[in-house]
């Protein structure tokens, strides 16, 4: 790839958290940026706060003609795309006897499906380019176990799985594929765990210390520290960086 300044990039779940600093950061340097998700109204609100050029798409990653159609509108506004970084995530708390199976059956769809579906669009037209970046946004979650997220911990292994196999598939096509694994970062998603630790008795500061505690830095990730890996990912810098797993917020 030939830097990030000018590349079309599509980031999914873009319009808040982790991947609204992504496209944030990419839109710094240079990216032409579609953020798809499935709230219109968030994902023009955040598109509107960029400094470059930005599209909006709306699709369910997990629907394979919604996925289509969106790569489609992309592909018409701002021509190839040069960055795919895979976002949309679902997460949920409970037992493992009390996740019901369309709990299971959602999260591993929109978690892993989703990525699988993105992925497969963007992936013939960087082969013809001859160069690429696809970067997904997992978890310390998909390297261990933890309690009472089974179904999202799966779908995270899961998707640091396919991120390797694809990765030694096209390394020599100018490709690269990449996970980004942060620990407990301060967005929505961290504020679920809080409520979580809650109901077992703590007090909302003894949930957040907790969590904080959990990253071997010892306080939450920031969702700008998320995109600035994924910005460098992005950059001939990292052109050799492929199949990896990289940590944010500690050993795991």
């Amino acid at each position: 790839m030939t830097g990030i300044d000018g590349a079309h990039a599509v980031v999914t779940g873009g319009g808040r958290g982790i991947g609204a600093a992504i496209a944030s950061a990419l839109s710094r340097a240079g990216a032409r940026l579609t953020l798809m998700g499935r709230d219109e109204a968030t994902l023009a609100a955040q598109a509107a706060r960029l400094p470059g050029d930005a599209d909006v798409a709306v699709l369910d990653v997990a629907d394979e003609q919604a996925v289509h159609d969106a790569f489609d509108r992309a592909n018409a506004r701002f021509g190839a795309i040069h960055v795919l970084v895979n976002n949309a995530g679902r997460a949920g708390a409970a037992a493992f006897q009390d996740i019901t199976l369309d709990d299971w059956t959602r999260t591993l769809a929109v978690n892993l499906t989703g990525a699988f579906l993105c992925s497969r669009r963007v992936l013939p037209a960087m082969l013809e380019a001859g160069r690429g970046r696809i970067i997904n946004v997992a978890s310390t979650a998909g390297l261990k176990g933890v309690p009472r997220i089974a179904a999202y911990s799966a779908s995270k292994h899961g998707l640091i799985g396919l991120t390797r196999s694809l990765a030694v598939e096209v390394a020599r096509s100018g490709i690269t594929v990449n996970a980004v694994c942060p620990g407990y970062t301060e967005t929505d998603m961290s504020e679920l765990a809080v409520t979580t630790i809650m109901a077992s008795g703590r007090s909302r500061e003894q949930a957040e210390a907790a969590l904080a505690r959990s990253n071997a830095i010892g306080r939450l990730v920031q969702p700008a520290e998320v995109a600035a890996a994924v910005v460098w990912l992005c950059s001939d810098q990292a052109a050799t960086i492929t199949g990896q797993a990289i940590v944010l917020g500690g050993e795991v």
